[in-house]
């Protein structure tokens, strides 16, 4: 998957949709369009920060200057800046350098895949906002179900409250309806979760669409607007709790 090509697609397709930044956005509660964009375009602007600097500790995304006055939100044209730098210093950089992430992979080569998510995520965040229904192709969305699959144990801010549910053992069943992914996922001790790829039964199972299950797991969907079976109150709290 050409990671670099997606980034530029989605963040031209969202900036497309930051025309009314006052309109909020009913996904991330307490957010208007504005608030949306400055956050997208603030991690893009983090991520060139790690990659150009060769970044080793642990930073975060409000540590690395937005190039915004105090109080100032950006717009679309702020947010194509910062994307036109990311692709350029993404296409520059060597995948295999050595770098800080938050992930489990720490390589340069992290940052591209963890970055379309962002925009795909937000994109779809923009298009609810304005009553449009987003679309995400089933092998994008199929790679992003991975991608979150891969980088949830590493969520340190996640994890302890996974821990809290009090559900260690539950297994839940992903299936996809459209394209070649079945995923189980097992939440282990102290909140941590495994997961692996095939056909398994679960106690709590969901179906859908890629896209929808990709967007299931960010809280996006909601698992009443798909086929559940089992334990729906595991799948309904785990979904809530685990979401980024």
């Amino acid at each position: 998957m050409t990671y670099d090509l997606l980034i530029e697609t989605e963040a031209a397709r969202l900036g497309a949709l930051a025309t009314d930044l006052s309109i909020p956005v009913p996904t991330c509660p307490g957010w208007t369009m504005a608030d949306l964009v400055t956050h997208v375009g603030q991690t893009h602007r983090w991520a060139v920060h790690i990659l150009r600097n060769q970044v080793q500790e642990r930073i975060w995304s409000r540590q690395v200057p937005s190039g915004l006055a105090e109080g100032q939100s950006g717009d679309a044209a702020w947010l194509a800046a910062g994307v036109a730098e990311l692709l350029d210093t993404l296409r520059a950089t060597d995948p295999s350098m050595t770098v800080w992430t938050w992930g489990p992979d720490k390589q340069a080569s992290w940052w591209p895949r963890r970055m379309v998510f962002e925009l795909v995520v937000h994109r779809a965040d923009a298009e609810l906002a304005l009553g449009v229904d987003p679309v995400v192709p089933a092998d994008v969305a199929v790679d992003g179900v991975e991608e979150f699959l891969h980088n949830l144990p590493y969520a340190g801010w996640i994890t302890p409250r996974l821990a809290e549910l009090g559900v260690e053992g539950a297994t839940i069943h992903l299936h996809a309806t459209d394209a070649d992914g079945e995923w189980t996922i097992t939440q282990g001790p102290a909140g941590r979760i495994s997961w692996e790829r095939g056909h398994a039964k679960g106690a709590s199972a969901v179906q859908g669409t890629a896209q929808d299950l990709l967007l299931l797991m960010y809280g996006r969907r909601s698992p009443e607007e798909l086929t559940v079976y089992g334990d729906a109150d595991l799948l309904g709290r785990w979904l809530t709790t685990a979401a980024f």
